[in-house]
């Protein structure tokens, strides 16, 4: 780790989406616009070749990517430098932070919470030093958590969801799951559908079912969850099928026999 402090701090990130480098990037030059990013990187793997090979002041590490895990990266270069953990999961981002020995930045990267990870990463290279030891303890805890599953990127601190990356036209967009109206599945893609716009995901339902807080996303067909907080009234059509309508959109949903339990007072 460079120790002269008049020269730039210099930074690598780590993150198998490109969309969460990107806008990780953007975040972090206007919070901290003299720190130099001098390398990215898609997995563990490549972002331990990097600090080998650059010996940066920083690492931003994503803590799900393939081949080795951003824990199981901290764990190869911890004592060379800082690490920040890039996560969607409360529950690693919180005990991280009660430790003290790593900080965390909740995806999507917000400015403000950003800010603060900055001032902390400052007030850390001014002279603290690398808590190995309590790193190690960490990191050996957060791995163990990791290995026993978890929910997918965009979860909260119940392992849920709590954003969806989408495509609108050419291209990616960050959804916060509260504004999904209902997710609705064909053969090939599912349609994220808001009171403003529609988008397109690939994840199929029975994948979003098990990433989705159930208490706020009810399946009511099987190509079909809808936002509970966002229906509007439950009717029933000439056939006797139950027909859901959601506040903010006109298209009527069925409900399929199999889950009519969830509307029995009908």
């Amino acid at each position: 780790m460079n120790s002269n402090r008049s020269s730039p701090v210099r930074a690598i990130l780590a993150d198998d989406e490109r969309l969460m480098r990107e806008q990780l990037k953007l975040r972090l030059a206007q919070v901290w616009p003299e720190l130099e990013l001098v390398g990215e990187a898609r997995t563990g793997a490549e972002a331990v070749s990097l600090v080998e090979e650059l010996e940066p002041d920083l690492a931003f590490l994503d803590i799900r990517m393939p081949e080795m895990t951003g824990i199981e990266a901290a764990r190869a270069i911890a004592g060379k430098c800082h690490v920040v953990f890039i996560t969607a999961y409360d529950q690693y981002a919180i005990e991280a932070f009660e430790q003290g020995a790593i900080d965390y930045v909740l995806k999507p990267a917000e400015g403000e919470r950003l800010a603060l990870t900055c001032s902390r990463l400052r007030a850390r290279l001014a002279g603290a030093p690398l808590a190995t030891e309590a790193i190690d303890e960490l990191l050996m805890r957060l791995s163990e958590r990791l290995a026993q599953g978890g929910a997918g990127a965009g979860a909260s601190s119940g392992g849920h969801m709590r954003w969806v990356q989408a495509s609108i036209g050419q291209g990616l967009r960050l959804i916060p799951v509260e504004d999904v109206l209902f997710f609705q599945s064909d053969e090939k893609y599912t349609r994220v559908q808001t009171a403003q716009f529609e988008a397109l995901i690939k994840k199929p339902i029975k994948e979003l079912t098990e990433e989705l807080d159930p208490k706020m996303f009810w399946q009511i067909h099987r190509s079909t969850v809808v936002n509970a907080t966002a229906i509007a009234n439950v009717t029933r059509d000439f056939r006797g099928r139950q027909i859901v309508t959601v506040n903010g959109h006109a298209e009527k949903l069925e409900v399929s026999r199999s889950f009519s339990h969830l509307f029995k007072q009908m």
